[in-house]
């Protein structure tokens, strides 16, 4: 063989070998790569979840600008905007019942006005849908009455509510029940729970509903997961909602807060409007020690939109984390 083939020969056999020798470590590579990618899809097509240090999770669906779907345990949650409506600062009332000395440094306003989220809520459970509170349609501020709208942007046909439960009879909780052209407007709704202590407000032009009207008293089962928690004080029936799922309780409250700023740090402030100030502070206080406990959420109808988080103990009172 002559030296020239020789060499040829040898050249040929290394190049074989460092083949060999790469063809492990290239697939090894591979299949990295090939992993991250697929984990990288996975985590794409997962939706998000919004979680709390002290709550359970929830996992973002849908949003828009009035509304917001999460699945929560198996249950599907959407809140929805029915707008908003400004107050001036001197409706927060202190321990005494007077309005307030001082505002506390960095109260928000606009335009020297108090902006109050007005928020409804669907819990979706198989084929019950059931809507808490209902907003105020067009019997109150141009800045409310959205909630018809919020419907259809979340996807939700207002003849599919099978059912409608009520925090109280305000008129930003109750009116929404009438459409803004005098029909209802959930028609296919087969019951509309109220606390009992407020079912007279089903008068006028509410009283075409009188029919479908369920009064219900604390504990009431408005169905296998979602049963009424008495906090009278805000008016003489408030009742708020709690519902249980895998991923842990929510309470979806009406009027325990009103400005989540302060009323939280400082739950024995009260509000003007809160038609008994001494029970309205005591179901403040009972509600959030209720719900400043893990695996616990709350969405409250005067929270700043989408109006869910969860409740901790502070140093001072109690401290409110929105989902994040």
């Amino acid at each position: 063989m002559s030296d020239r083939l020789w060499r040829k020969d040898a050249a040929d056999h290394w190049k074989q070998r460092l083949s060999a020798m790469k063809q492990p470590a290239m697939d090894a590579r591979r299949r990295e790569v090939l992993g991250f990618c697929a984990a990288a899809l996975a985590t794409a097509a997962a939706p998000p979840v919004f979680a709390t240090s002290s709550a359970g999770a929830m996992g973002l669906l849908a949003s828009g600008q009035n509304h917001a779907s999460f699945d929560f345990g198996g249950l599907k949650v959407i809140a929805l905007r029915d707008g908003y409506v400004d107050m001036p600062p001197s409706r927060l009332r202190q321990g005494s019942g007077q309005a307030m000395d001082r505002l506390p440094d960095g109260l928000p306003l606009v335009d020297g006005q108090l902006r109050l989220s007005v928020n409804a809520f669907v819990i979706i459970d198989e084929q019950r849908a059931v809507l808490i509170d209902t907003g105020a349609s067009n019997s109150w501020e141009p800045t409310m009455g959205r909630l018809p709208e919020a419907l259809r942007e979340a996807g939700i046909d207002s003849e599919s509510i099978t059912h409608v439960a009520l925090t109280h009879t305000h008129t930003d909780h109750l009116n929404g029940l009438i459409a803004a052209d005098g029909s209802q407007a959930f028609p296919q709704a087969r019951q509309i729970f109220v606390p009992r202590e407020e079912a007279s407000a089903f008068s006028g032009r509410l009283s075409g509903l009188r029919d479908r009207l369920v009064p219900i008293d604390d504990g009431f089962a408005v169905s296998e997961r979602i049963t009424a928690v008495k906090a009278a004080g805000h008016s003489p029936g408030h009742t708020a909602y709690e519902v249980r799922s895998d991923a842990g309780r929510l309470l979806v409250w009406g009027d325990i807060v009103h400005v989540p700023f302060i009323q939280f740090e400082r739950p024995e402030i009260t509000w003007q409007f809160d038609g008994d100030q001494s029970r309205a502070r005591e179901a403040r206080m009972a509600i959030l020690e209720r719900v400043a406990q893990p695996d616990y959420l709350i969405a409250g109808a005067h929270l700043d939109f989408p109006g869910i988080g969860s409740v901790t103990r502070a140093e001072q009172g109690f401290s409110f984390k929105p989902l994040s």
